[in-house]
C-alpha cells in the first residue's frame, strides 16, 4: 500500500504523469507474470476472449490506438 506521504507526492503529479506512471508500474508487474495470480473465472474470461480473437482476428481495436484515443481526451 502507498503510503499517506507516497500518495501526497503522486497525487502532485498532473493526470497525463500518474497515467504514465501507472503505465511503467503496470510494465513492471507484466515482467513477472508468473507472479500474477487469477481465479478460475479470470482464467475462463481470458480463454473466451483469446478464442473470440483467434476465430475473428480483425475484430476490435488495438492496443496502440485505445490509448492514443485515452491520451487524446486528456
Amino acid at each position: 500500500m502507498i503510503s499517506t506521504l507516497d500518495r501526497a507526492n503522486v497525487l502532485t503529479l498532473s493526470v497525463p504523469e500518474r497515467i504514465q506512471l501507472a503505465e511503467d508500474i503496470w510494465d513492471t508487474v507484466t515482467d513477472e507474470p508468473d507472479q500474477v495470480l487469477l481465479t478460475s473465472e479470470q482464467k475462463e474470461e481470458l480463454d473466451r476472449r483469446l478464442k473470440a480473437h483467434q476465430q475473428n482476428p480483425l475484430e476490435g481495436t488495438s492496443w496502440s490506438v485505445v490509448r492514443e484515443r485515452i491520451r487524446s481526451r486528456a
